[in-house]
């Protein structure tokens, strides 16, 4: 039986032979150079962030993520899902995500200067938190 008709950008042949995408080359190679600045732009845009992140620390201006961490696991139960640490037009935060003994992700702000909680966001976050022992 022979194969369907199907438009050159979707040939994909069973003989090996080579599969037209239907854009023109030199299209091609523009979009896949684009592409390859951008993915090296974010990469040493990270590599920036990451040094950036590793001095305020280092002159003490932020602190650990260590200290961030052991702060989580003493104020609330469940397990870390992520740590971000951003600095966008304002103080240095840290983003916590938290999944919860019951499942759901609880989102927690952390102000990177001192460690202190800024916000707490999610169902079942009140349940997650452990009490407090005076």
């Amino acid at each position: 039986m022979p194969e369907p008709s199907l438009s050159s950008p979707f040939i994909a042949r069973s003989d090996g032979g080579a599969v037209s995408s239907g854009m023109d080359p030199c299209l091609r190679l523009s979009f896949l150079a684009v592409a390859l600045v951008l993915a090296c732009g974010a990469a040493a845009r990270a590599d920036d962030d990451h040094a950036h992140a590793r001095a305020a620390s280092e002159a003490g201006q932020i602190v650990s993520l260590q200290a961030i961490v052991t702060r989580v696991q003493a104020e609330f139960t469940g397990s870390l899902v992520a740590v971000e640490l951003e600095e966008d037009d304002a103080p240095w935060i840290y983003k916590v995500k938290l999944l919860t003994p019951a499942g759901a992700i609880v989102k927690l702000e952390y102000d990177a200067r001192d460690g202190r909680l800024l916000r707490v966001k999610g169902r079942d976050a009140e349940p997650a938190r452990r009490q407090k022992h005076d």
